[in-house]
């Protein structure tokens, strides 16, 4: 596995974190101290409750994140992400078992999924009895990040603090979150690959949410390290495992009051004479953003600030809610090889 020299040094700081010695009292948010040993007893059960996944990537996408047991039948709960976009998902254990499981439903509106596997599972978070994080909590995240683990080897827990609680309600194309509403802003460096669906648990290991996707603004260059907490998940997980359909809701995403179009990008796209006619580009204009860019005539653009697009109307879709003068985020294909390409304003 080759890393970047920013991965490398977003793992050395993670390491880093993980080896500091764990304190036997904590301060808590009001003042007080807890004891809590070395929270050996805290971290080894819930790490037995988290998993590791592997599924669709290759081609710059990883292919694997987090996930946990959330029921004694082995529903397990995760981010919806590419990696899940197989007809099958491997699930390793912390014991080293191999499980295989299918995505039983998605949330595209908080873009969580819950996969089955068929068996049962002894160890698992029970959402009803999930606490209520508060602000300047001390708090464990437990994920796999970087792929650390691959077998038998438990996930990675950090240590932080829960910063504030605040609403993801960033215009789109500056953060590029499908997520509306409440979220953890924590501390502790979660936002790397394969950390996404890990578990963030208080001090008595409950539940507190779900570690959310990697998120960057795009124009500062910001990394957030943030969860969604589980009172904005659980009615939605219920749902799912009651086998129901969640559609995708437009009321949190209002149309840009400018929205950016394809003629002020600079590209056209081949002609659309089917349903799902993919969007294949056929023409970029001299000078314009698209070719300042460094997009060629037949790239095939497969994702719009972090969503799939599987056809030329989910691009024109996607467009209607940024803002012209926002950068935008495009993964394309050219040929075998996928780039990320960043069109400026």
């Amino acid at each position: 596995m080759s890393l970047s020299a920013a991965q490398k040094s977003r793992l050395l700081t993670c390491a880093i974190v993980w080896l500091l010695p764990l304190p036997l009292t904590l301060a808590t948010a009001h003042g007080q101290t807890l004891d809590v040993g070395s929270l050996h007893s805290t971290i080894v059960p819930s790490e037995n409750r988290c998993v590791k996944l592997y599924g669709a990537g290759g081609m710059g996408l990883d292919a694997y994140q987090s996930g946990f047991f959330i029921s004694s039948e082995g529903h397990i709960l995760t981010v919806w992400s590419t990696v899940l976009d197989v007809a099958q998902i491997v699930v390793v254990t912390s014991d080293g078992r191999r499980l295989m499981a299918e995505v039983q439903g998605i949330d595209p509106n908080l873009e969580i999924a819950v996969l089955k596997t068929d068996q049962p599972s002894a160890e698992f978070f029970s959402l009803a009895d999930s606490a209520l994080p508060s602000v300047g909590e001390r708090v464990l995240a437990i994920s796999n990040l970087f792929g650390i683990a691959a077998g038998g080897e438990r996930s990675s827990t950090q240590k932080g603090v829960v910063m504030t609680i605040t609403e993801l309600k960033a215009r789109r194309g500056n953060f590029n979150s499908v997520y509306q509403g409440p979220a953890m802003i924590i501390d502790a460096m979660t936002n790397n690959p394969g950390a996404a669906g890990g578990a963030l648990i208080n001090l008595n290991g409950q539940l507190l949410g779900i570690l959310g996707k990697e998120l960057r603004d795009t124009n500062a260059n910001i990394w957030i390290n943030y969860a969604l907490p589980v009172a904005q998940i659980k009615s939605s997980v219920a749902s799912i495992l009651e086998g129901k359909t969640i559609a995708k809701s437009l009321a949190g995403r209002r149309p840009a009051d400018r929205p950016l179009t394809l003629a002020e990008i600079g590209l056209g796209l081949i002609p659309n004479v089917l349903s799902r006619t993919p969007a294949y580009i056929d023409l970029v204009e001299p000078q314009s953003r698209a070719a300042l860019a460094g997009l060629q005539i037949d790239d095939l653009i497969l994702f719009l600030n972090s969503q799939r697009i599987v056809s030329q109307a989910a691009l024109l879709e996607e467009l209607k809610h940024i803002d012209r003068a926002d950068r935008i985020l495009l993964m394309i294909q050219r040929g075998n090889e996928l780039k990320e390409v960043t069109v400026g304003p």
